[in-house]
Parts: C-alpha cells; sequence; structure tokens
C-alpha cells in the first residue's frame, strides 16, 4: 500500500511537470519570447512563423547611423546585421541600453577588421533574428534620388505648375540628388499634428473581441497620408472594421502596409486604386473616422486617427488567416518621425501632393 501511495505521488509530480512545461512552451509560442525558427514542427514547410518586434526607437537610430555613416567606407556596417547581433545577444529584448551596448560592441570589432562570421559563431539564433529583421527593415535604408531645391533657389517656393503632379520634375526651382539612407516615411505628412502611444495588442470589441494589431494616430480630419515604403497597393475600398483603407504590398512582397479609418467622402488620392505603384512619401489619402459598419463611408469610429498596421509575410499562405504576422510598429514609427513628407494643397482640387518626389 505504502509503495502505491509513492508510486502515485511521482506519477503526479510528473504529470505537474509535463503540464508546466507545456503552459511555458504554448505561451512562449503565443507571446513571442521563443523565436519562431525554434518552434518548426517535424515535417512543417520551412518558414518564419512568428516574430515579436521589440527593437526600440533609439536602437533603430542608433544601428541606422553606423549604416549611413560607413557608406562608401572600405568596412560598411548594415544595421539590419548590427541589429540582428545584439537580438541574439539578448534575446530580442532592447528596453534600456543593453542592446545598443552590443551594437556598438559589434560596430567596433567590424571595423577593426573581425567578420561577422567569426562574431556571429555560436550564437544559435542569430540567423533567425537576420532574416525576421530583413523582413521588418528591408526596405527603409538604401540607395534612392531625391528632389532639393535648385542651388540659389532655397526657401523661394515653387510655383503651382511645378508643385502638382507632371509638372517638369528637372524644371526650374528643383534639382535631382543621389544620396544613401533613410528613405521610408513617417505615415503623417511634416507639419501635421498627431498624437500616440504604444497600443498594439490591446483589447478591441467590435464584431468580436480581439487584440488591436496596429497603431494608433490620433490627428486631425483631413491629414495627409503618406506611404511608408514604395510599392503597390493590393487593397483599396471599404471594410467594416477599417472602414475606407488602403493596403500597400513592398515590392519585395515581405511586407504589407495597412492604413484604415480614412476620410469619409473624400478618403483616397485621386487617380489611386488597387495595382497602383506608390513612391515612399507619396500622399496616398486623408486621415479620417470611419468604420465599424457594414454600410459603406460612415463615420463610427469616435476618434480621428490613422490605424497604421505592418503584417510581415515569409510565405503566401501567411497573408490572411490563422498565420498571420502583425508586429508591434509603434518604436518604428518613433524611428521614421526623423523623415516626414512635405506636402503642399491644390486648392482648386483640395488634394495636397509632395513637394520633392523620389526616385527609389
Amino acid at each position: 500500500m505504502k509503495r502505491e501511495k509513492i508510486l502515485k505521488v511521482f506519477v503526479l509530480l510528473e504529470l505537474m511537470l509535463l503540464a508546466g512545461f507545456s503552459s511555458v512552451y504554448f505561451y512562449g509560442k503565443e507571446e513571442g519570447f521563443l523565436p519562431a525558427a525554434s518552434l518548426q514542427d517535424e515535417g512543417e514547410e520551412d518558414f518564419i512563423k512568428w516574430v515579436d518586434f521589440r527593437v526600440t526607437a533609439s536602437a533603430l537610430g542608433r544601428a541606422y547611423e553606423y549604416d549611413r555613416d560607413t557608406y562608401g567606407e572600405e568596412v560598411h556596417l548594415d544595421w539590419i546585421e548590427l541589429l540582428a547581433y545584439a537580438a541574439a545577444k539578448t534575446g530580442g529584448e532592447f528596453a534600456g541600453t543593453k542592446g545598443e551596448g552590443y551594437i556598438d560592441e559589434a560596430a567596433k570589432r567590424l571595423q577593426n577588421g573581425e567578420e561577422m562570421e567569426a562574431l556571429t559563431e555560436g550564437l544559435q539564433y542569430y540567423g533567425y533574428y537576420l532574416e525576421a529583421y530583413r523582413a521588418v527593415l528591408g526596405g527603409m535604408v538604401g540607395e534612392y534620388e531625391v528632389q532639393v531645391p535648385a542651388e540659389g533657389k532655397e526657401g523661394q517656393g515653387f510655383s503651382e505648375e511645378e508643385e502638382i503632379p507632371g509638372a517638369d520634375p528637372d524644371g526650374p526651382g528643383k534639382q535631382w540628388e543621389k544620396r544613401y539612407g533613410l528613405k521610408a516615411f513617417l505615415p503623417i505628412a511634416k507639419d501635421f499634428p498627431y498624437s500616440d502611444y504604444d497600443d498594439f495588442g490591446v483589447s478591441r470589441s467590435y464584431g468580436y473581441r480581439r487584440r488591436h494589431l496596429g497603431h494608433d494616430m490620433m490627428g486631425q480630419t483631413g491629414t495627409p497620408i503618406i506611404a511608408v515604403e514604395s510599392g503597390y497597393v493590393e487593397a483599396l475600398g471599404w471594410n467594416q472594421y477599417g472602414g475606407w483603407r488602403i493596403g500597400i504590398r513592398s515590392f519585395d512582397k515581405k511586407r504589407y502596409y495597412y492604413y484604415a479609418h480614412l476620410r469619409q467622402g473624400f478618403p483616397y488620392a485621386l487617380g489611386l486604386k488597387e495595382g497602383s505603384q506608390v513612391q515612399a512619401g507619396d500622399v496616398i489619402g486623408y486621415m479620417g473616422h470611419t468604420g465599424y459598419s457594414v454600410k459603406e463611408d460612415v463615420n463610427n469610429i469616435d476618434e480621428t486617427h490613422l490605424h497604421f498596421g505592418i503584417q510581415l509575410i515569409f510565405d503566401e499562405s501567411q497573408k490572411e488567416g490563422d498565420g498571420e504576422i502583425w508586429i508591434d510598429c509603434y518604436q518604428i514609427v518613433r524611428f521614421l518621425y526623423r523623415n516626414r513628407s512635405e506636402c503642399v494643397r491644390n486648392d482648386e482640387t483640395k488634394e495636397w501632393h509632395r513637394i520633392y518626389d523620389m526616385r527609389d
């Protein structure tokens, strides 16, 4: 009898340990504590299933500046490699300054002649973070051409003909300049006020209870909304949750940018349609508070704001359904504040247009 009791105790303890392990595993999988690359089930297709993006705006800025400032030098530092190295060291955690310290360490060692392959030897999840962060940030930094005021024209403004699309881009007042650096833009036009906070994951109840999978930026009705990255319009029209919305896919197909709750009656830039190509910095629509209605063009959102979201797509099966990957983009928005598209209004059409064009 005594032996049977002891065996029962051992069995109970074993079951408790197994249950505890399962809880940690599945909770970690749901919350993104475990790298997605380590969650590949045997027989499944080999692509990333989950990304928990926790890189701070400060770390993004630090890595970016190393990349920008070493462009053209013998050792050109790759900002995404620096971030992936730091993430592999910290488990993807960048709160505080620990992650930035590893960015500095990697930059110094690379500039002293070491190779990234040697630096990352033994870092089990470096490859995962590199692939994941390239999917998030891959279109934001690189070579591009941009219009700037022609010599001697600074501060003199431009004629209406030069301000609207279709005008001669090489006409008087502007000239093209080749650059390397940040070519992605904040989704709110320059000089337009907004407020925000990190609201990713908070509860939403319209239709059904769900998590908020984007970032809300509160502002004024009619504020010009800007294409963050170049790409093509994949979705445009009414959705009962997002109201008038636009979905733009990056050219490498890794990122899907979602802009929702656009203005009642005049939500989009004229001529924009599904299949249209847009350049980073273009005006694509206008802030409003449409949505939460099966009927089109209805303002059922209490506060005027832009819902901005970034979806990652490693395989087309993830585009819609249970496998969707939406990331917290609050820190990305803070980082992009340094690059805002300057716009001007055409009083005749009541449209806003960028002043300086860009060629990606």
